[in-house]
């Protein structure tokens, strides 16, 4: 049940109150000593980020200071992305288990277990400015006006590809028209296909929904009603149909998560859609392959339509409503975006703010990059948020949204128009009553 006003600008003030308390505290190391009067404990419970330097800032730097700052013991457990969703949905159902929980998606479907995050958004917005239209569209409901969490930062999707390759036949991959176009000259001439997983996994998903957003198709519209049937997911199918016989290896309909990475890396393909990972991975490694590769924004579509597509992950904070410290985990939220800065850097650039403000210098820190093997590719960031967009775009997302992801409708539609086993036209119809049905069943 929602709180009255009064009982809202008092915790908004407590907030605005606490968080200026710690900062003006400082950064310092102080001990706490065990069983000390009034100290609290906040639980976290997070996914291991990939980024080692990432993961000692957040739990050994960031979460014990802060501790120390709030007379808080802070426990931070991280684990495998694979088991995250499993064990938050345990948590709601027990209504128990950790404060606060960091996923790597937004979670509609867990709002009635959660606190409205309103009074958390607005003071982010105080202290910090507007956030992205990614990060109001992916945890506000329109018929609830609350919040069920707050994006904190958001993992961007881009162009990965082989730019020895590409301008050896002078081909530049900045629409689906040209990487058909080269894909095809370039699994002929040195055996090195695009690689777009059309397997039911993450990748996939997002993957196939950038080419989709820039044909025009999107599975719902702007007030939340479903929308995949329609000529432009006709023709991103008949498109992806094509780059498949042509330009792509047969075996991208049993891919996992980590398969394009691998492809790349080990310089069997020329191109496919991800984050910063695969540039990253050759340069720590120090690979052949690492000096050969480039980035790119996500390619346009027919008509001149941009380049769009969700962001391969966002850093997304939930409260659950049955939280011992309620108050600590809203606190330590807005104290992290305020951090946001040092988390985009330790992240080596895979944490992009879903609050602007808090790296204002974010073009000087890409272009200032000269670790890489190429030094000047990090600066194509500077523009990312001019082509990420919310799972669910142009509309808000929700728990249809999530259902039609979970379900992998849209890969398996892809993968079945690419393999023949459908017709482009059949697999659509049959994917669209899916879609129909899952909307229909969360209205209900």
């Amino acid at each position: 049940m929602e709180r009255n006003q009064s009982d809202r600008v008092s915790r908004r003030t407590f907030l605005r109150n606490s968080v200026a308390v710690a900062f003006a505290a400082g950064a310092g190391p102080a001990v706490i000593v065990p069983g000390r009067a009034q100290q609290k404990t906040l639980r976290i419970l997070k996914w291991k980020f990939f980024v080692p330097e990432y993961e000692t800032w957040f739990t050994d730097v960031f979460a014990k200071e802060w501790g120390e700052r709030n007379a808080t013991q802070v426990v931070v457990d991280s684990v495998g992305l694979g088991d995250l969703s499993g064990m938050a949905a345990a948590e709601a159902q027990a209504k128990s288990g950790h404060d606060l929980v960091v996923l790597l998606r937004v979670a509609p479907e867990l709002e009635s277990s959660v606190i409205n995050h309103r009074e958390i958004h607005e003071e982010c917005v105080h202290r910090f400015g507007a956030p992205l239209d990614l990060a109001y569209k992916s945890n506000f409901n329109p018929a609830t006006s609350g919040y069920h969490g707050l994006c904190a930062g958001y993992v961007p999707s881009l162009l990965n590809y082989r730019r020895d390759l590409w301008e050896g036949i002078g081909v530049a991959p900045d629409s689906w028209d040209a990487v058909l176009r080269g894909g095809r000259q370039l699994k002929l001439l040195y055996e090195r296909p695009v690689g777009i997983s059309l397997a039911p996994e993450h990748n996939s998903e997002h993957t196939l929904r950038a080419i989709m957003n820039s044909f025009g198709s999107f599975v719902q519209d702007e007030t939340g009603n479903p929308s995949l049937n329609s000529k432009q997911t006709l023709e991103a199918l008949k498109f992806v149909k094509s780059l498949y016989q042509d330009a792509m290896p047969k075996d991208v309909v049993n891919w996992n998560a980590v398969s394009n990475n691998r492809y790349m890396l080990s310089d069997e393909g020329c191109l496919t859609i991800d984050t910063l990972s695969i540039v990253r991975a050759a340069e720590s490694k120090t690979m052949p392959v690492g000096d050969r590769l480039g980035l790119r924004p996500l390619p346009g579509g027919p008509e001149d339509r941009p380049g769009l597509g969700p962001a391969f992950g966002v850093d997304n904070f939930i409260v659950w409503k049955f939280a011992d410290n309620v108050e600590g985990a809203s606190r330590f939220l807005v104290d992290y975006v305020a951090q946001s800065r040092t988390a985009f850097v330790t992240s080596g650039f895979q944490h992009m703010p879903c609050f602007p403000n808090t790296v204002p210098d974010l073009g000087k820190l890409v272009d200032g990059d000269r670790g890489g093997a190429v030094p000047d590719q990090y600066g194509l960031l500077a523009g990312v948020n001019n082509w990420v967009t919310n799972m669910g775009y142009p509309g808000f997302a929700s728990a249809a949204i999530g259902d039609v992801l979970g379900s992998h409708v849209i890969s398996s539609m892809f993968s079945q128009a690419a393999t023949g086993t459908l017709t482009p036209e059949e697999a659509l119809a049959q994917a669209d009553l899916q879609v129909q049905d899952l909307f229909q069943k969360r209205q209900q």
